[in-house]
């Protein structure tokens, strides 16, 4: 007997699918990308009676017709050989909607098994079914599961051993006649498909090829291996036009849904009158015309606190730890052994180590409160109230749940766009994330705004910052579905399935699930980037001071504050030395035009970190040590150097440019490509720039905060 299998599990978005692949395989998962596309890619494996099986989670589709990115690879991993069973999960409360997709994955020939889940669901509709008479009409076995409960899976997993052990699930016959024309047509293609002896796909049957391309589907027309029946396909689909005037792919749907409407009709009965359902008053509050948005708001409200208040204890404690680290290894390494390899493990390996971690908590709150939103039903209808809205500038509902989160981080925000189905409107959403204020970028207005502006506009300032993001990132989205992601226009099937009780086991595996996929694919190159800006930041290391820095902290050894001051400067000394301070230095004349001095292109350097490392690298270079947003001194010296003017393009150039390497990981990680990752770094710098030149050569000339605050 076979020991190991290759199972797929396809259907609907919101079938339940995603509960019952957790059921069956609980950790022991692996989540990647298709390769050349954003769609998610899920496999895992589980034990069943001594036999290893390797499940497949494909992308929620309504049909195998090929027209989303999600359909592509779906119809893609079907037609690959070494699939033994289609796990097919139904949603028990609408079968007539969900069976569609099932006409097509039986055409495939691939042995099947139909999983009728939320069957508690269903029931408490009013719905019972004949699962007899169901396996007679589809020609394959059927068991019912509620996929959400711990124990809802054991009936799928007896009927799934005993198909494995014996072998049954197989149909022989056609799932279904499409009346004498349509077949007719179909067995002149097939019998064309037949003639070319495709090794290639002998084991899918040649009959799903030629609906496939009586279809017009654009997967198999775009097949080199089907050119030389085009001809024969022309044919057939004007002949069937001139003899019922319809075309053959509306022809083919109709018969489809003929077919399961008395499918449906004999198999499946009401038990009760079917009343409102709690569903239903629930939405009548959550999507109602003028409470839906506050409400939405006040629950975005609580999710943002949720995800950024709740973890920033946790963040502090992650960057104690390393510190900690850090610092018992500076004391158990001796500084005369070794000295490179101690600074690069204690500043860089460390520091990167840490610099990982600490968005760990965000990340893990982040999801478990997406988790519960998607899990409940919730998300649907946010996407639903807040779809007028987004539209206006090119997005969809869906989208504004990742822009509001970027207020916080834009790592998890860019993570938070999977919810997004249409892949243009998630790459959009990701490519304008950026733009949204992030949390990290506070510092350096609390640092500047203070220092330049008077306290009765200081909440004004941070208003206008923020808005700035947000008008330009709804507009870059407008005109980036007008032009680079420009399409026809996309049929968005806003579903609102029923409101659910989410499980634990659930939460948690989703939250297990991006915790872990963030570790292992952005934070190895997060990790990778802060070891190189520890290298640009510390060599080469300078051996000739313009002053005798020992010497004089010698002297003056009983006056810390001049033996500090002094340590600083010569770590300022040290900085303008190093690869950092050379590339500002280099810089220099491109940034003039914006109001940069060579210190403000070496900070922003070192900003590419993370972007409150600006504020800290501004310290060193102005001989202030270590310092934060709220250090005086440093001020004083930004306002000795710089005008009002210069302290608002600073924030307008770091509100516009990427906000750190880790959002250049993940954007590489969702969007499965460098190109378009570096494509939106050199494109926020150009943004960046050009908008921080305009703003600031308008200022110079119309005399407005050019002069030093005195």
């Amino acid at each position: 007997m076979k020991m190991r299998y290759r199972i797929v599990l396809a259907g609907n978005p919101n079938c339940g699918k995603s509960c019952i692949f957790n059921a069956l395989t609980g950790t022991r998962q692996h989540v990647g990308n298709y390769p050349g596309v954003t769609v998610e890619s899920k496999s895992g494996v589980f034990h069943l009676n001594g036999m290893e099986i390797e499940l497949i989670d494909l992308p929620g589709v309504y049909s195998l017709s090929a027209s989303s990115p999600e359909e592509v690879v779906v119809f893609e991993e079907l037609t690959r050989p070494g699939i033994d069973l289609i796990l097919n999960v139904i949603d028990s409360t609408i079968p007539r909607r969900s069976l569609y997709l099932t006409t097509q994955l039986a055409e495939l020939r691939i042995p099947m098994l139909l999983v009728f889940n939320m069957s508690d669901d269903a029931a408490r509709k009013g719905l019972r079914y004949d699962i007899p008479k169901l396996e007679t009409y589809f020609g394959a076995p059927a068991v019912q599961t509620v996929g959400c409960r711990s124990d809802g899976v054991r009936s799928l997993l007896e009927k799934l051993a005993g198909i494995l052990e014996n072998g049954h699930g197989r149909r022989s016959e056609p799932m279904l006649s499409f009346g004498t024309d349509i077949e007719d047509a179909i067995a002149a293609v097939s019998g064309r498909i037949d003639a070319l002896r495709l090794g290639k796909y002998a084991h899918i049957p040649s009959r799903f090829f030629a609906i496939k391309l009586l279809e017009h589907d654009s997967a198999v027309m775009r097949m080199a291996e089907f050119d030389l029946v085009h001809d024969e396909v022309e044919r057939q689909i004007r002949h069937l036009r001139e003899k019922h005037a319809i075309s053959a792919e509306t022809f083919l749907a109709d018969r489809r849904y003929a077919m399961l409407a008395g499918a449906c009709r004999d198999a499946i009965s009401m038990t009760q009158e079917r009343r409102r359902e709690i569903s239903d008053r629930i939405d009548l509050v959550m999507t109602n015309k003028f409470l839906g948005l506050p409400l939405f708001l006040a629950i975005m409200y609580g999710t943002f606190y949720f995800t950024f208040i709740c973890a920033d204890p946790l963040m502090g404690y992650i960057e104690e730890f390393f510190g900690f680290l850090s610092g018992v290894v500076r004391d158990v390494w001796n500084p005369e052994t070794l000295p490179f390899l101690r600074n690069l493990v204690t500043d860089g390996i460390i520091a990167g180590v840490g610099g990982v971690i600490v968005f760990l908590p965000n990340i893990l709150f982040l999801f478990f409160a997406i988790a519960l939103l998607e899990d409940s039903g919730y998300m649907a209808r946010a996407a639903f109230v807040m779809d007028g809205v987004m539209r206006k500038f090119g997005l969809q509902g869906r989208s504004f749940v990742p822009l509001v989160l970027g207020f916080g981080c834009t790592v998890p925000a860019i993570m938070a766009t999977r919810t997004i189905e249409s892949e243009r409107d998630r790459k959009v959403t990701i490519m304008v994330l950026p733009l949204m204020s992030c949390s990290a970028r506070l510092p350096i207005y609390a640092l500047i705004i203070p220092a330049f502006f008077a306290p009765k506009h200081q909440a004004f300032m941070m208003w206008v910052i923020y808005l700035i993001g947000v008008i330009i990132a709804l507009g870059a989205a407008r005109i980036m579905k007008s032009t680079l992601f420009r399409g026809d226009g996309e049929v968005y099937l806003m579903e609102l399935p029923p409101y659910r009780m989410p499980t634990l086991k659930s939460l948690m595996l989703h939250m297990w699930d991006r915790g872990r996929m963030y570790l292992r694919k952005a934070g190895t190159i997060i990790l990778f980037a802060s070891i190189v800006l520890y290298f640009c930041n510390t060599f080469p290391e300078k051996k000739q001071f313009s002053k005798a820095y020992d010497v004089l902290i010698e002297q003056c050894a009983d006056d810390a504050e001049r033996v500090a001051a002094l340590e600083n400067e010569r770590r300022a000394e040290q900085m303008e030395y190093t690869i950092s301070g050379r590339v500002g230095h280099a810089l220099e004349p491109l940034f003039r035009p914006i109001g940069f001095d060579w210190k403000l292109a070496t900070a922003s350097i070192g900003a590419l970190a993370a972007k409150e490392v600006f504020v800290s690298q501004l310290g060193i270079l102005y001989a202030e040590g270590e310092v934060d947003e709220e250090s005086p001194e440093l001020r004083e010296q930004l306002v000795e150097n710089y005008t009002p003017l210069q302290g608002f393009c600073i924030m307008l150039f770091c509100l516009l440019s990427i906000p750190c390497l880790a959002t250049l990981a993940i954007i590489r990680r969702e969007l499965n490509s460098w190109k378009m990752a570096l494509a939106e770094a050199g494109g926020l710098f150009l943004l960046a720039y050009l908008t921080t030149l305009i703003v600031y050569q308008a200022g110079m000339l119309l005399q407005i905060g050019t002069s030093p605050i005195s």
